[in-house]
């Protein structure tokens, strides 16, 4: 069975957007490897906790920031398909 993510997030932050665009690249990147993303409101104030099937793999609390875009993907990728290519997301940044 393919997993499923989760986004639980605060919606009185107004993060349903932000919630929303990671839902979607990771559809758009993970189409044949995810069941879905679900976006779930949280009743708790201030929390952003990224899961998969139950299994947190990112707290804005507890890394005091949001996941860039390139981030979850990688973070994502490692658990549901560790051998799949990123394309560009998987390039180092060179400065």
């Amino acid at each position: 069975m393919k997993p499923v993510v989760s986004i639980e997030y605060c919606p009185k932050c107004g993060w349903l957007m932000r919630s929303a665009y990671m839902a979607q690249e990771l559809l758009t990147t993970f189409n044949d490897d995810l069941k879905g993303v679900l976006l779930a409101p949280s009743e708790i104030s201030g929390r952003f906790i990224i899961s998969i099937n139950d299994e947190k793999i990112f707290d804005r609390k507890e890394q005091g920031r949001f996941p860039e875009i390139k981030e979850l993907k990688q973070l994502v990728r490692d658990v549901v398909n560790p051998d799949k290519s990123l394309g560009h997301s998987d390039r180092k940044i060179t400065e």
